[in-house]
């Protein structure tokens, strides 16, 4: 089993950060970095001690629902199902998209919006569909390919 359990003063940082950049006040989860700077949260009713006793058991190859990319310790992007689970928090770095650049976004295209930075929300409705990466230009779409609408 290669996963190691976030301590809980790096979770109140990644905490921190995520309320910071998203507005995201609470993170009920048990935070779990698999490879890749992937982490991972876990909401289930096993305590860390059960999970590891269970991974000597058996081969866990991955627990929980994949939350956010951490590209640094200051620049976090949530996952496309972080946006959707954490949906009612997010309340801030929050992009509204029309028709035509939803139609290009789901599709896995990158999105024309100037003056944003960072890690927005493409919001389109009352949808979230994914986090990318703004270069002030553009936002660069991260969507998952098995997400998107074919061409």
């Amino acid at each position: 089993m290669n996963i190691q359990f976030i301590k809980s003063k790096e979770k109140q940082q990644i905490a921190g950060q995520l309320n910071e950049d998203f507005g995201i006040s609470e993170l009920n989860y048990l935070l779990i970095e698999s490879g890749k700077e992937k982490i991972r949260g876990f909401s289930g009713s096993l305590s860390k001690e059960e999970i590891m006793k269970l991974g000597k058991l058996a081969n866990i190859e991955l627990i929980g629902a994949y939350l956010i990319k951490k590209e640094s310790k200051t620049d976090l992007r949530l996952s496309f199902d972080a946006c959707i689970i954490l949906k009612d928090q997010i309340t801030k770095n929050i992009v509204e998209i029309d028709d035509e650049k939803f139609n290009s976004w789901i599709r896995g295209n990158d999105i024309e919006v100037s003056g944003i930075s960072g890690n927005p929300i493409v919001k389109y409705k009352e949808d979230f569909f994914g986090c990318g990466k703004s270069n002030g230009i553009k936002i660069f779409n991260y969507v998952p390919k098995d997400r998107r609408l074919r061409k």
